[in-house]
């Protein structure tokens, strides 16, 4: 599985994404060819820069073409009318469509309603369909995404001065991770927001990958305290799914009651945490407790924090970010003539018979759950 892995450290903009994606080997040729069939009368320039010391790739689009206001019907039907592929066109109709939702909501509005102001300007156009067609040029099949830096202070628009992130773009970027950092303006705009909110499947740190290149689309402004691009890395999915880096939450707790705790485990596994467990403590006052341990993926970091909150009787917590090594493995089904159990292998060669399924299997057959585990362990060996 080929994954590209978006890094918007000084956020995302359409340029920036396809600038990134040429400068990461997209074939700039058939990418321009491609956004030449959309009859938008542009004409494209990729030139190669400088940002603060890193070479990258600066997407130009010179339009002459001054009409601002299109409405997504107008949209769609010039890019079903182009020679994008029917991934690119499938893309790009979701983006456009993601962003309309947006816009309509922010301004109280029917979707079909939406006229794009900026957006559906010639350049916004073709940086998306631009960053549709790069994607399918380049073969990827999953798009996954870093914190987003959204920038801050206030922004010029048509309705006059907002707040950063805008109000369409803070609508696209509900439940992802976001921060603000470096110089008081927008950095992530509508249509890099609705480009990897509509297409990305995993918001977090880099996944396990092999990576296979990297490519840096360069922003409008050269920064004094960082460098203004964005930063894809493309490459093969590789061993575990798990993140390599993790969020830690802990508390000390001596007045909930073993049911209460109990509870609160069960809550946040059920809730996508990695690990979560319990130990004795011997606390101030020589009261005895428990310290609770949450271990969760950084995108989980909130809400696993909420559920502590909610079911323990904790005022404080402990987060930190640690590093989890997860070893390569796969799954083998058995059939072990009463029911079939998984069994989870590694790289490595050692094996261990997957626990729900045991104990599954056992409640369903009457069986002893160590004879379901001694089955499993045995038909696996035959077989390896």
């Amino acid at each position: 599985m080929r994954i590209c892995h978006f890094d918007p450290f000084s956020g995302i903009s359409g340029d920036m994404t396809v600038g990134a994606l040429v400068d990461a080997g997209a074939d700039r040729t058939a990418l321009i060819a491609a956004l030449e069939s959309i009859a938008t009368g542009a004409t494209f320039e990729i030139e190669k820069t400088k940002r603060r010391g890193i070479t990258a790739s600066k997407f130009h689009v010179r339009a002459t073409d001054t009409k601002k206001h299109r409405h997504l019907p107008h949209i769609l039907d010039m890019i079903e009318k182009s020679t994008l592929s029917a991934r690119a066109k499938a893309n790009t109709r979701t983006v456009f469509e993601r962003l309309a939702e947006a816009e309509a909501s922010v301004h109280g509005v029917p979707i079909e309603k939406v006229h794009f102001h900026e957006v559906g300007a010639v350049d916004s156009i073709c940086d998306i369909a631009g960053a549709c067609a790069a994607l399918d040029l380049l073969e990827i099949d999953q798009i996954h995404c870093s914190p987003i830096n959204t920038g801050s202070g206030t922004v010029n628009t048509e309705h006059g001065v907002l707040p950063v992130p805008a109000p369409a773009t803070a609508r696209l970027l509900e439940g992802r991770p976001v921060y603000a950092r470096g110089p008081a303006m927008e950095l992530t705009t509508p249509t890099g927001a609705a480009i990897v909110t509509a297409l990305g499947t995993r918001f977090g740190p880099l996944a396990p990958m092999t990576v296979w290149a990297t490519g840096y689309g360069a922003g409008d402004k050269d920064f004094p305290e960082n460098a203004n691009v964005l930063r894809v890395v493309i490459g093969e999915a590789s061993g575990a799914s798990e993140a390599t880096t993790v969020s830690v939450i802990e508390a000390n707790i001596d007045d909930s009651t073993p049911e209460v705790l109990g509870y609160a485990l069960e809550r946040l596994i059920a809730s996508g945490a990695l690990d979560a467990t319990l130990s004795p403590l011997l606390m101030k006052k020589s009261r005895p407790g428990h310290l609770l341990r949450v271990i969760g993926r950084p995108e989980d970091q909130e809400s696993l924090a909420a559920i502590v909150f909610a079911e323990t009787s904790t005022f404080g917590l402990r987060i930190y970010a640690a590093e989890r090594r997860v070893a390569a493995r796969r799954h083998v089904e058995l059939d072990l003539g009463y029911g079939k159990v998984r069994v989870k292998v590694a790289d490595s060669g050692a094996f261990s018979p997957e626990f729900e399924d045991c104990r599954a299997l056992a409640a369903s057959t009457g069986k002893a759950l160590q004879q379901v585990f001694a089955d499993a362990t045995r038909a696996y060996s035959k077989q390896a």
